[in-house]
């Protein structure tokens, strides 16, 4: 099986916000890039992640003032982890386990990029079929 390291994005195209970003320009940060999470920082220490998800049960349906709630407030932490050596179908089991969409992949304990779910939408849909 294919090792979560050949499908993740690589922590330098992580797309990062400060901790005190309000909630509504990480929403548009998100939807102007076409991504569905934003990782969030403290100096250049990651230490969350906020996700659509996060958006929509913490921010909209909670009824929160999406100008004043910040990503810290609202971000997912700790990130849940997986090493690179993994399968992606490690990779899934631990997603649907945890309800996540989202995994840190790590290399020795540190974190090194991302795999989501649509990554592994992507590769499913390119094996080869029967």
């Amino acid at each position: 099986m294919v090792p979560v390291k050949s499908f993740m994005i690589p922590r330098e195209k992580f797309v990062t916000v400060a901790r005190d970003t309000d909630a509504q320009t990480a929403a548009r940060i998100m939807r102007d890039r076409g991504i569905g999470s934003l990782f969030i920082t403290n100096d250049k220490e990651i230490i969350g992640i906020v996700t659509d998800t996060d958006m929509m049960r913490r921010v909209v349906a909670s009824g929160s003032d999406a100008t004043k709630a910040t990503v810290e407030q609202i971000m997912s932490a700790p990130i849940m982890t997986i090493e690179e050596s993994k399968t992606l179908l490690d990779a899934n089991d631990l997603m649907a386990q945890a309800h996540v969409r989202h995994l840190g992949v790590t290399r020795e304990g540190k974190l090194v990029g991302v795999i989501s779910v649509r990554d592994l939408v992507v590769f499913l849909t390119n094996l080869p079929r029967k």
